[in-house]
Order: C-alpha cells, then structure tokens, then sequence
C-alpha cells in the first residue's frame, strides 16, 4: 500500500500515512479549494487500509488548527468510515490536538467525538517555548 505524503499549502493541511505503523496524520488549516481532490485521497488510503489482512489497528491523529464547512463534512465522512470499521471490530483511536487558545477547534473535536464509540482523545497541544 502506497503512503500518502502531501505537503501543506497555505490552505490545506499536510497529510501523510504511515501504512506500517496504522498511523493518518492531518496537519495545519484545511479550506482547500476542491476538498474532495484532497480528501478523496484520504478516504480511499483508509479504506485500502481498513480492507488489509490482518486487521491492524488505525490512528487519526489530528492537528486541526482550522476547518471550512467542506472540511467538516469529509471530516464527518472520514469519521463515518471509521464508526462502521470499529463496528465491525476492527481497532481504531482518534488523538486530536488543538492549542488551547483555539477553543472553537476544541469545541468542534467534542462534537465529533459525541458521535464515535472508538477511543477519542481531545488534547492540548504542548507550546514550544521561544
């Protein structure tokens, strides 16, 4: 399986897998032009790894600084796909991170995470100190 590694732009986030780890990583702000052309991608990296034999567990780890409404409704997709794999046993973890001065990221992760039965962690980001 190919790993997906795509370079941030100032509108869309950076986003690469690490296949043998069950490791997605979205970065950075995400109100791409076309957020199906970006996500598509996602969305077929996780069912490609979703379908893998053996089951290997997955985690989203995302650090989600800001999300347009298109953004939220493929991160509402990429979520669904997860729900229905863990439904069907198959072990999936979300970390999301967000800088505590962001409160509306963080208010955003909860609604997501009111939705999932799969462990999803909301977490602040630790500050680099200049």
């Amino acid at each position: 399986m190919i790993d997906l590694h795509i370079p941030a732009t100032q509108s869309s986030p950076e986003i690469h897998s690490e296949h043998a780890q069950g490791r997605l990583v979205l970065r950075g702000d995400s109100y791409p032009e076309n957020s199906y052309e970006l996500f598509n991608q996602v969305f077929e990296w996780i069912e490609g790894f979703l379908a893998g034999q053996p089951r290997r567990a997955l985690n989203l780890e995302l650090h989600l600084l800001y999300l347009n409404t298109s953004s939220i409704k493929a991160m509402m997709e990429i979520f669904d796909l997860l729900q229905a794999a863990h439904d069907r046993q198959h072990p999936i973890s979300v970390s999301w991170f967000y800088d505590a001065r962001n409160e509306r990221v963080a208010e955003l992760a909860e609604e997501f995470k009111e939705d999932c039965s799969f462990p999803f962690d909301i977490l602040v980001m630790e500050r680099s100190t200049p």
